[in-house]
């Protein structure tokens, strides 16, 4: 029969296109070119435009109300030209004819907090949003703008050539939210005797983003996705009643005038504490200014260079700690800023996290750059700008505090403090990709929190771990494991994200872990890890140049990993499906017997071979057991013929054969991590790599010649891969409990 009427009797199954997992992601990247280079760095022709602001703010605390003048330069580094500019109307979220509310759909909500029911159905709506006096340029002629919510358009008068700059100023004032009540990013708080702690930021109108990638990013702001923004130089002048103290970004230029002759004493010796932070202004000093307010003002000025953004916090009832932390060889401020009712948590924790946080973040990345970092206690927030960031943790009223309040205060300052090198100084666009500042940040807070015991022992009970809540694979596997319907794949704009904690945070945090403890190594990863920050430091970096970076300074293909792990909702599931016993033999099995029988041979034509018969099978004899290799004529001859004694003597006699079959139920390749334990008690670890799955997607077999007998075989011991179905981890498989041993197992753990 020819072998064309042998094809046609046998169906055809449909050609298909590369769907191995392990194909490089050529589909999902774009064309490098000489802005973005193919190894992940900037190209030679990368550019970034600037804006440099110079600011006149008042701050009326009478009527919660900030007034502002600025003017911008906007320099022109792209290549192209420029008919028009964006700015950023942030505050215009919470205007009256803001569509934020619109776009979310609700329903009648069967319980309330009474703030959120009198807000929601009873009240006339907080009159917020940016009024804009007026928009001219240096001339003081008015310029053509168009407000499009929390966008606004400049025209220019001409346009705007390559290599060029152009100012404008912007006057305006809004009134400030109550962030307790509205939960805003920014705003103040009531304190019970009338005064008000302010968190300002979002506060001016910021220009946007105008890069190789996508042009302008002006997307509109809801409330969700933060803020994609250029570099620049500030020169801010802030006003406030007197009795305010404030901190914000940038250098106090004026600080002997604002600070009394004892501040200055205490600021002197806080830059020379590296153990423990200094009090420039007290609780009672604090309590004491609380309880009289003054018409006068007060002038603070402070000086930003190459920053992205520029917060502050002002109140006449804040307490203010410092101290020095090393970093690089050169001194860097530890600050934090707090009401009396953050004690005693805030002055005894807040200012030691943010020294340790600069330092596990600078071995991570790079050295902090500028001279100060800042912790401010705001109730319900954590939020972060450079040099400055709210956080919240505060203890009951009589002082007394959980560890969850502990450390929940400690990881939120870890995180904020930690974002001024991921995005405000390795600048992502926030607005698209959340995940690369939320997650990459969220995965070094985990290094930075196991960190802190080492720097500051003190502050973590004896002989316990710092108690992370994002990181581990088996944290991440309940969200992994969830409906379908509602779980997005990471690279998704933020805004239309299932789950954004989980998503956006969690996930990524945790396949970096995965990455660096369990498919890198640490020492492969961390590089990686610094090249891409060093790289991109004071730049805009895309997901692309974070992925092509990794692989570029490790030599390790990822690409299998950041298409399962990031561009789809896959998750792990391995597990062992079949364990086969063998011994050797001269002797001919039954399958192989019909093998050669198929291809018209005899035993005869076969060379001298050695087989392996399966435990159980019909040539399987009880004799068989206690074989060993010296009883396998065929291989003796071999042994005899082709080596000498002293080699001989070095091989190994394995007792047993067996043949391990892994099941990969789940869609994303993960190393095979195996621990095997024998008959005397004793265990190996094998890690089988990712790539195993290459030629199988469903299972794959590995064969194992053991001295001593197999009595347990366990995948993923130390559940590193996010596994979501443990119970086919185990052989023999773990008998199932019933429901009432399940609780007991789970009360016991």
């Amino acid at each position: 029969m020819f072998a064309q009427d042998v094809e046609s009797k046998t169906e055809r199954k449909p050609g298909h296109t590369n769907e191995n997992r392990f194909k490089q992601l050529y589909q999902e990247f774009s064309t490098p070119n000489q802005y973005r280079s193919a190894n992940g760095a900037p190209g030679p022709q990368y550019y970034q435009q600037q804006a440099d602001y110079v600011m006149d703010i008042e701050l009326d605390d009478e009527n919660a109300r900030i007034y502002g003048e600025e003017t911008i330069t906007y320099t022109n580094n792209s290549p192209d030209v420029l008919e028009y500019l964006w700015v950023q109307l942030d505050q215009n979220v919470r205007a009256k004819t803001s569509q934020s509310p619109l776009i979310e759909p609700s329903g009648a909500a069967p319980v309330e907090q009474a703030s959120s029911f009198v807000n929601k159905y009873m009240g006339e709506g907080f009159d917020g949003g940016f009024k804009i006096d007026y928009v001219k340029d240096t001339k003081g002629n008015n310029l053509p703008h168009i407000v499009n919510q929390t966008m606004m358009r400049i025209d220019l008068p001409s346009a705007l050539q390559p290599g060029d700059k152009y100012s404008f100023s912007i006057k305006w004032w809004y009134n400030i939210v109550e962030h307790t009540v509205d939960r805003a990013r920014s705003g103040y708080e009531t304190f019970e005797d009338g005064n008000r702690g302010y968190v300002i930021a979002q506060f001016y109108p910021r220009m946007a983003v105008y890069n190789d990638v996508e042009g302008w990013q002006n997307s509109q702001f809801y409330g969700r996705d933060e803020f994609a923004l250029p570099f620049g130089d500030f020169e801010v002048n802030i006003t406030t009643p007197a009795d305010h103290v404030l901190d914000g970004t940038g250098v106090l230029t004026n600080r002997k005038e604002v600070f009394s002759k004892e501040m200055m004493n205490r600021y002197n010796k806080a830059k020379k504490s590296y153990d423990k932070p200094v009090m420039i202004v007290t609780q009672e000093e604090a309590e004491a200014a609380s309880k009289g307010k003054v018409r006068s003002k007060k002038t603070w000025k402070l000086d930003a260079k190459m920053v992205r953004d520029f917060g502050f916090a002002s109140s006449r009832r804040y307490l203010w700690d410092m101290m020095a932390v090393k970093i690089g060889g050169k001194d860097v401020m530890a600050v934090s800023v707090y009401p009396p009712e953050g004690n005693p948590l805030w002055e005894d924790y807040s200012t030691l996290v943010v020294a340790s946080t600069l330092k596990s973040y600078s071995r991570m990345s790079f050295d902090y750059p500028y001279h100060k970092a800042i912790s401010v206690h705001a109730k319900q927030q954590g939020m972060e700008y450079p040099m400055i960031c709210w956080n919240y943790g505060r203890p009951d009223k009589d002082g007394s505090y959980s560890d969850r309040t502990k450390y929940g205060m400690m990881s939120v300052i870890i995180h904020e403090v930690g974002h001024n090198y991921f995005p405000m100084i390795v600048n992502s666009d926030e607005r698209q990709w959340t995940w690369m500042d939320e997650g990459l940040n969220t995965f070094v807070q985990y290094v930075a929190e196991q960190d802190f015991g080492e720097w500051y022992p003190d502050a973590i009970a004896p002989n316990k771990a710092y108690p992370s809540r994002r990181g581990p694979a088996k944290n991440i596997v309940s969200y992994m494991a969830g409906d379908q319907d509602y779980i997005a794949p990471i690279m998704t704009k933020g805004l239309n994200t299932y789950n954004f904690g989980a998503n956006a945070y969690s996930k990524p945090a945790t396949g970096l872990n995965i990455l660096r403890e369990t498919i890198m190594g640490r020492e492969l990863f961390d590089h990686a890890f610094r090249t891409y920050s060093q790289r991109w430091m004071f730049k805009h970096p895309t997901p692309e140049d974070f992925f092509r970076t990794m692989e570029d300074a490790s030599a390790v293909d990822l690409d299998w990993f950041w298409r399962a792990w990031f561009y789809t909702t896959d998750y792990t599931d391995i597990g062992v499906k079949d364990v086969k016993k063998f011994y050797v033999s001269s002797k001919m099995s039954k399958e192989i017997k019909e093998m050669i029988a198929a291809r018209g041979m005899k035993e005869s034509d076969l060379p001298p071979l050695v087989y392996l018969v399966e435990e159980g099978s019909d040539e399987f004899e009880e004799s068989m057991k206690t074989q060993s290799l010296n009883d396998v004529t065929t291989l003796q001859t071999y042994l005899m013929d082709n080596m000498s004694p002293a080699e001989r003597a070095n091989l190994k006699q394995p007792k047993y054969f067996y043949e391990v079959t892994f099941e990969k139920p789940g869609g994303i390749p993960m190393p095979i991590i195996v621990e095997y334990t024998y008959s005397d008690g004793s265990t190996k670890r094998e890690t089988y790599p990712a790539q195993i799955w290459r030629k199988n997607d469903a299972e794959v077999g590995k064969t194992i010649a053991s001295d001593l007998e197999i009595t347990k075989i366990m995948v993923d011991p130390d559940e590193e891969t996010a596994d979501i179905d443990t119970s086919n981890n185990a052989w023999p498989k773990r008998k199932k409990l019933g429901e009432f041993d399940t609780f007991k197992e789970g009360q016991k753990n």
